[in-house]
């Protein structure tokens, strides 16, 4: 373990834009609208982030080393030599667990007074 737990739990709430851009980058090294484009199809459409957002949220996310530019980049036919890639860190993915579990705390919360979701 490359981290400190204590430095995980000071970032914690994650901002909604940190979360999604880190559950993008979960499972592929991505680029700056490829990022976009996912939040927006997992999301169905109800959260869109601004390049102002993203771009914003990816220098805060590599200064505190949730993410790194990644080297590894797709074959040049299928590549844009501007773009930059993003990969999770192992900090980034403790990150992540540790604000999907202190959600999933509250959710769980909610439930047990009654404050479920209404459904339409």
């Amino acid at each position: 373990m490359a981290y400190d737990l204590a430095a995980i739990e000071k970032l914690l709430p994650l901002p909604p834009a940190t979360l999604h851009i880190l559950i993008a980058l979960a499972d592929a090294d991505r680029h700056g609208y490829a990022i976009i484009q996912d939040v927006e199809s997992r999301t169905g459409g109800e959260l869109r982030l601004g390049a102002g957002t993203l771009y914003r949220t990816i220098q805060r996310l590599l200064e505190q080393g949730l993410i790194t530019e990644s080297r590894k980049r797709p074959a040049p036919a299928h590549d844009d030599p501007r773009r930059r890639y993003y990969r999770i860190t192992p900090m980034g993915r403790a990150a992540a667990r540790a604000e999907t579990r202190r959600l999933v705390n509250l959710v769980n919360l909610a439930h047990a007074r009654g404050l479920d979701p209404e459904v339409a």
